[in-house]
C-alpha cells in the first residue's frame, strides 16, 4: 500500500479536474488541454496506486474505477494489463486521456471501413498521455505491450466509461456489436469477457 502522503496525489488530481470540469462545463478542448496537463503531472511519479487497483487478472486485462465524478462530468481508470493482454478494436464515444504509469502499451489505431483501416501505431510509456474523442480519433485496439510483466495506465474519460454504450468492431467487415464495459470492481461483468465479433 502507497504511503498516506502518496495516496493524496490520486485526491489532488480528483480535486483539480473536478475543479477544471466546474470552470470548463462539456468544453471538451479545455477539459482535454487542461485535463492532460493534470493527467501527465499525476503518473509522473508511481507511488501513489493501491494495490488492489492494479492487480491482474490471469485471462483479461482489469478495469478498475478510481473515482466517478457525482455528475458523470469525468471518471478515472486503472486499467492493468497482463502479459500478452489485448482488447478488440473498439470506440469510446466521449473523450478520454490515457495516461501510462507502469510498464507500456500500445495503441493500433483505425478508421472505420470494411475493412477497418489501420492509421498509425502509438506506443505508450511511463509518463507519456495519449488522447482518444470522436473529434481527433476514437478507435483502437490496445495491448500490453510487454510480453513479460504487468502494464497499468490511468484513463480519464468525459462520462461514467463503465456505464456508456459503445462498440466493438469486427476488423474485416467493420461491423461494430454494441457493448457496456462496466468495472472489474463492481458487479457488473469483465469489460470483454464474452466480447466476441
Amino acid at each position: 500500500m502507497p504511503a498516506r502522503s502518496s495516496t493524496s496525489r490520486l485526491g489532488g488530481f480528483i480535486a483539480a479536474m473536478s475543479e477544471l470540469a466546474d470552470r470548463a462545463g462539456r468544453d471538451e478542448s479545455v477539459m482535454i488541454g487542461e485535463g492532460r496537463r493534470l493527467l501527465a503531472d499525476l503518473v509522473s511519479q508511481d507511488d501513489w496506486l493501491p494495490d488492489e487497483f492494479a492487480r491482474p487478472h490471469p485471462q483479461f486485462y482489469s478495469q478498475y474505477l478510481l473515482y466517478c465524478d457525482p455528475f458523470e462530468r469525468f471518471s478515472i481508470v486503472s486499467f492493468v494489463w497482463g502479459p500478452g493482454q489485448t482488447t478488440p478494436i473498439h470506440n469510446h464515444t466521449v473523450w478520454g486521456l490515457i495516461g501510462m504509469l507502469r510498464g507500456a502499451e500500445t495503441s493500433l489505431r483505425y478508421e472505420a471501413g470494411s475493412p477497418m483501416i489501420e492509421t498509425g501505431l502509438d506506443r505508450l510509456e511511463p509518463g507519456d498521455v495519449d488522447v482518444v474523442s470522436p473529434n481527433v480519433g476514437d478507435i483502437h485496439k490496445v495491448s500490453n505491450a510487454l510480453a513479460d510483466q504487468t502494464s497499468i495506465s490511468i484513463h480519464v474519460y468525459g462520462a461514467n466509461i463503465g456505464a456508456v454504450s459503445r462498440a466493438v468492431f469486427d476488423p474485416l467487415t467493420g461491423a461494430g456489436k454494441d457493448f457496456v464495459s462496466g468495472y472489474s470492481n463492481s458487479r457488473l461483468p469483465n469489460p470483454w469477457r464474452g466480447v466476441n465479433v
